[in-house]
């Protein structure tokens, strides 16, 4: 069950972080002011992928993967390229692109620009995004 809950809260996820970014890129291209609105986009998306992470973390040690790794040992999830990918690559790039989230809605708030908060919130959240696409387990998550 919280399998499915991590992989539907996923839509939500990148839906949010799809529009996060999106509004920061226009409003940088478009010079517009950091508004009220703009915050609450940037934040929802922060609460979201946040969410995203605890449910991970417990969807990851009640997985039967996990089991599966605690019994064959590093060593050979290290060899099998998809267990790996769930395993160590998922989680762990997971952990980097909300990271990166956390990071950008930090430092947006110490700008002193409008331009300069658009563009913080663009760059960290648009690698962030590209970081989740790359590490997504296509097949499984279609297969549900």
């Amino acid at each position: 069950m919280i399998k499915t809950i991590h992989s539907y809260w996923a839509y939500v996820v990148l839906a949010i972080l799809i529009i996060a970014t999106i509004n920061a890129i226009i409003g940088l291209t478009s010079k517009k002011k950091f508004e009220a609105k703009d915050l609450r986009i940037s934040l929802f998306a922060l609460i979201t992928s946040h969410i995203q992470l605890i449910i991970g973390f417990i969807a990851f040690y009640t997985s039967s993967f996990y089991e599966t790794m605690r019994g064959i040992g590093m060593g050979e999830v290290m060899k099998n390229s998809e267990l790996r990918k769930i395993l160590v690559e998922h989680p762990i790039v997971g952990i980097i692109a909300i990271t990166l989230i956390t990071m950008g809605f930090s430092k947006h708030k110490k700008k002193t620009t409008d331009n300069s908060k658009f563009k913080t919130i663009a760059v960290f959240y648009a690698i962030a995004l590209i970081l989740i696409l790359s590490r997504i387990p296509w097949s499984q998550w279609f297969s549900n």
